[in-house]
């Protein structure tokens, strides 16, 4: 079997150039979370739900009458009489949500990580605070893809930002230290948390490949399991 969201995350590098300020990657990503939810079927509740469209993915930037951020993957009760967007190739349907029963949080690190690891421990552990702003005990999952090639380019526009392994290091000097900060101040706030490691260097041909791909489909198969179960367990009758 294959899981639809290595499959996602893996195309957002194989064969053409990554946009690391591109803001809908992450909801894309996520979105593929509940896909593999269905598919695993261990919860028959979540999988009945998600089928009769009661539950959905939220489309909007929050849940109605609730001030919050919605998290890149944001799944609950829909609104009773709004009707559910079902698109082609999807099982989750989208819609506006009245609560969170499970929300996730994707971040994509790629390049210059420790410099920007404060500020995505933050962004992480303030979005587990809005995941719980209102009523409810939210599952929250937490996904971030962290780099270990050799080199690695970023873009501005035109411009091209290669990493030269002095002023500006190369992800595999960086990723350790980044996956431990993260595993210190980040993973404990979350009820799941994936890293998915791989190897990018954004630079023609756009080649990519997991560090280990049998350890991620394994490590990645035990948390759906998980969110599955706890799904039962918090919201079941």
């Amino acid at each position: 079997m294959n899981y639809r969201l290595l499959e996602a995350f893996q195309r957002l590098f194989d064969g053409k150039r990554y946009i690391h300020r591109d803001s809908s990657l992450g909801d894309w990503v996520a979105r593929h979370l509940y896909e593999d939810l269905f598919g695993i079927s261990k919860s028959t509740l979540l999988c009945d739900r998600i089928a009769n469209r009661e539950h959905v993915l939220n489309v909007a930037n929050k849940r109605k009458g609730i001030s919050a951020r919605r998290g890149d993957g944001t799944f609950g009760e829909g609104i009773p009489g709004i009707v559910a967007i079902v698109e082609t190739g999807f099982d989750v349907a989208r819609g506006e949500i009245a609560n969170v029963e499970i929300g996730a949080e994707v971040k994509i690190l790629a390049k210059a990580m420790i410099k920007q690891i404060d500020r995505v421990i933050s962004d992480l552990k303030g979005q587990v605070e809005q995941f719980h702003r209102g009523a409810g005990n939210p599952i929250c999952i937490g996904i971030v893809g962290i780099n270990s090639s050799a080199v690695c380019t970023s873009y501005e526009g035109e411009r091209a930002f290669r990493t030269d392994g002095k002023r500006h290091k190369h992800p595999e000097a960086e990723a350790a230290e980044a996956e431990a900060r993260l595993r210190e101040h980040a993973l404990p706030k979350f009820d799941e948390f994936l890293f998915l490691r791989y190897r990018a260097t954004n630079e023609p041909p756009y080649s990519f490949e997991w560090t280990d791909y049998l350890d991620t489909f394994k490590e990645y198969g035990a948390v759906l399991t998980r969110i599955s179960r706890s799904y039962d367990t918090r919201f079941g009758p």
